[in-house]
This record gives structure tokens, C-alpha cells and sequence, in this order.
């Protein structure tokens, strides 16, 4: 039985992400061209440029398939509990980047791209938006539930995502080993501090 097209459509697209994954770890953003994410992905640009006509469409395309990676990882968390729930939203924020560090640093430069090109920043903002939409309802959920102190849920949420940006920041910049467990700590004291009741 012949594969849908939809389906067929849907594995090229994962193998292209992959492979432009790959690339992006291996050559960073400043090196990445669309012939080494056709050397990674096994066919030649044709192939690639049949589906995205520029190495922009394809990286938002790539960052739209890193969001999406990310909204599917949040919703496998099945707790309700308020407490439970932000710290396993913290712990999918501020992760060691292990094997990651060389795509870390690409997003990195892609991010630093941002100010000069418009499909970026978007992507970025929207990511933003998303994550920050998910912190705020579960600090405004904690609040209602009384497991939190009536704590502003947007300044609590940006308050949150400075940490981990900065720490993110930190980790790739300065190759700063401690940046993330620093992060999660202060993350931790904060929660502690000010957000619980």
C-alpha cells in the first residue's frame, strides 16, 4: 500500500530538519550553507530547494520545527499540580546542553541575527510569546489554587525567562560550565522565595 502523500510530505520534512540540525551543529550558523545541509540530508540542493527556495525559508522552517519539538515535550507532562508543573516547565527550560552545545551556539548567532532580519525575530518572539503563555498560566493556576503567593504571573514569567536566558547565554558564550546549574539554583530560590505561598 502506497504511502499518503501527506505522510511521504511529513518524512521528507523530518529528514530535512535533521539533517539541517546536523549542519547547524557541525558548521554553526556562519558556515551553514545549503550544500552542507544537502551533504547531511544525502541528496543534492535540488532536492532541498524543491521544498524551501531559500536557506531563510528553511531556517524558519527550522525553528518552527524546534518550537514545535518543544510544545510536544511540555505537553507530555501530565501533572496538574501548580508546583510540579512550573518546575517541570523549568527543567525543560534549563537543560544541560550535553550534545547540543554546538547547535546552542548556532541558535545562538541565529538569535544575534534577529535585529537585522524580520523571519527570525518573528520566530523568536513567537517562541517567547509561547513560552511565556505557558509559565503565566501555570503561575496564574498556582495563584488561584492558593499554592502560589498572588504573584504577578507576566512579571514572574519574565522574571523566570531572564534567568534562563542569561544562563543559556552564559553557557555558550563563555562556555561557562556552571551557568545552568547557577540558573536552576537561583530559579529554585526565587520559586522558593517569592512564588510559593
Amino acid at each position: 500500500m502506497a504511502e499518503s502523500p501527506d505522510r511521504r510530505s511529513s518524512d521528507i520534512d523530518e529528514a530535512i530538519m535533521q539533517a539541517t540540525y546536523r549542519a547547524l551543529h557541525e558548521h554553526g550558523y556562519a558556515g551553514l550553507t545549503m550544500q552542507r545541509i544537502a551533504d547531511e540530508y544525502g541528496k543534492s540542493t535540488a532536492a532541498i530547494h524543491y521544498h524551501y527556495d531559500t536557506k531563510e525559508d528553511l531556517l524558519a522552517a527550522f525553528l518552527d520545527y524546534l518550537l514545535e519539538r518543544f510544545r510536544e515535550a511540555v505537553h507530555e507532562v501530565e501533572t496538574t499540580d501548580p508546583e510540579q508543573r512550573l518546575q517541570l516547565l523549568l527543567d525543560q527550560l534549563i537543560v544541560d546542553p550535553g550534545d547540543h552545545h554546538g547547535l546552542l551556539i548556532a541558535m545562538l548567532e541565529m538569535r544575534s541575527q534577529a535585529p537585522y532580519n524580520e523571519t527570525f525575530r518573528e520566530r523568536f518572539r513567537q517562541n517567547d510569546e509561547y513560552i511565556r503563555y505557558l509559565l503565566e498560566t501555570v503561575i496564574d493556576h498556582g495563584n488561584e489554587a492558593g499554592v502560589f503567593a498572588g504573584v504577578d504571573p507576566e512579571h514572574t514569567a519574565r522574571t523566570l525567562l531572564t534567568v534562563v536566558d542569561g544562563a543559556r547565554t552564559r553557557a555558550v558564550v563563555l562556555e561557562e560550565r556552571t551557568a545552568l546549574e547557577t540558573a536552576r539554583r537561583a530559579v529554585e530560590e526565587y520559586v522558593d522565595a517569592v512564588v510559593l505561598a
